[in-house]
């Protein structure tokens, strides 16, 4: 080759590489394109904390939220309470008090109390009672207890059990004084008294008419050391 081609192919080269070069400078350079996340870790569900991030999340969301593809769920604690009617009362707590009792009485009903009443007249019969004896019958009922006895087919000084039906005399009274103790008085009860046996106590009384003066029963348990008042 002789120097003269040499020197046209060295040109026409550099000639080339030049214009490569200047192509190249005048392209625009491109942006590197930004990583759209595909998910957003820990998103608020309230709106007013959305937009108090002011962040790029935070414009993310505001525009799900504009595009109808987001619903904020409220705050409980920005939630108004509505207003009741005046005069409405509201009840604190649905438990009773301690110490309270749990059932409160019912308006308009008053409670019953049986109270037991004197045994009207003169009895054809009577049934024996814990604690009581024919002695005892004979004074109450005003007759004398040697016809009460007899009357029975008994014995004086026989032990009766409770629950014997006895045969009142219907004429006769009883010989002395029917009373054994004072009355009106006050009486305490004892161990293992009953009213019946209280009513044998004073002599004449009835066991009803004690009960009805003390708003009990005739059966009520009594509890030692009670105060009654005997008629």
């Amino acid at each position: 080759m002789s120097k003269k081609a040499t020197i046209i192919i060295v040109i026409a080269l550099a000639a080339t590489l030049l214009f490569s070069a200047c192509e190249r400078s005048a392209q625009p350079s491109l942006a590197t394109p930004t990583a759209v996340p595909t998910s957003l870790t820990a998103q608020p569900t309230n709106l007013s904390l959305v937009q108090a991030w002011g962040t790029k999340t935070a414009m993310y969301v505001n525009t799900m939220v504009a595009l109808g593809t987001f619903t904020p769920v409220p705050s409980t604690s920005q939630a108004t309470a509505t207003p009741l009617p005046p005069g409405t009362v509201v009840a604190t707590s649905v438990l009773p008090a301690t110490g309270a009792p749990t059932t409160a009485p019912v308006t308009g009903l008053t409670p019953v109390i049986i109270v037991a009443t004197p045994t009207p007249g003169h009895p054809s019969s009577y049934t024996l009672q814990s604690g009581e004896f024919p002695y005892c019958i004979a004074r109450r009922f005003n007759v004398d207890p040697n016809d009460l006895l007899a009357a029975n087919g008994l014995s004086s000084g026989q032990i009766l059990q409770p629950g014997l039906q006895l045969r009142i005399p219907a004429s006769g009274s009883f010989p002395g004084v029917r009373a054994l103790t004072s009355h009106p008085a006050q009486y305490t009860v004892m161990v293992d008294d009953t009213i019946y046996k209280i009513a044998c106590h004073f002599g004449d009384v009835d066991p009803n008419t004690i009960a009805a003066a003390n708003g009990i029963a005739v059966t009520t348990p009594l509890v030692t050391g009670q105060i009654l008042n005997i008629p």
